[in-house]
């Protein structure tokens, strides 16, 4: 039996943790992905202020939980095995860091092993509307073959309730780290027009 992949989760306190703690309710769906995560203490406020969980509760869906200050676990060094990080979502203040190489906690540690060992980096930007340093900071994490993947839904999924957007858009971000979810909704053109011949 084969080793299972191994995901870094990173939330931070920008609105929109529910995408987060979605990564975490998908992955932990298949039994051949251990997910590492890394939860920022702005993050633990979000949880309270955004969803009817604790953050206890939150991290019971990650298999292995790190505090964000302890710079030495697994995921602050390029020699531990990962198959890629997702930041979900990813406040300003954690794309600043990331663009800047500057890893100041575990979250944006991880993020600079994974863009240095040039494992897949997705960063799921949580602002709006951007300035011109915003936009900078996105291209600088490009230009290093990060992934900027901000939370837009994809309508042409019809989602009736929040909380079918919120799968929908999280299950396409987790696409971008080799990860197949049921739940992900293929655009196959329009509905009931015939193929064109």
């Amino acid at each position: 039996m084969s080793d299972p992949r191994r995901l870094i989760i990173g939330i931070t306190g920008a609105s929109g943790v529910g995408y987060g703690i979605r990564a975490l309710q998908l992955l932990a769906a298949d039994p051949n992905i251990e997910t590492h995560l890394v939860i920022t203490a702005a993050a633990r406020v979000t949880v309270g202020l955004e969803t009817s969980m604790s953050t206890d509760e939150v991290e019971a869906l990650a298999d292995v939980v790190h505090p964000i200050r302890d710079i030495s676990a697994g995921p602050a060094s390029g020699s531990f095995p990962a198959d890629g990080m997702l930041v979900a979502p990813c406040s300003i203040r954690a794309l600043s860091a990331i663009a800047h190489s500057h890893s100041a906690d575990l979250l944006t540690r991880a993020a600079d092993v994974t863009l240095k060992e040039r494992r897949p980096l997705v960063l799921m930007v949580r602002e709006t509307p951007l300035h011109l340093g915003h936009l900078r900071l996105m291209a600088n994490v490009s230009e290093m073959g990060g992934i900027i993947f901000p939370p837009v839904p994809a309508f042409y999924e019809h989602p009736t309730d929040l909380q079918q957007m919120v799968t929908g858009t999280t299950a396409r971000a987790l696409a971008q780290l080799g990860v197949a979810v049921p739940e992900l909704g293929r655009w196959e053109g329009p509905r009931g027009n015939p193929p064109p011949s």
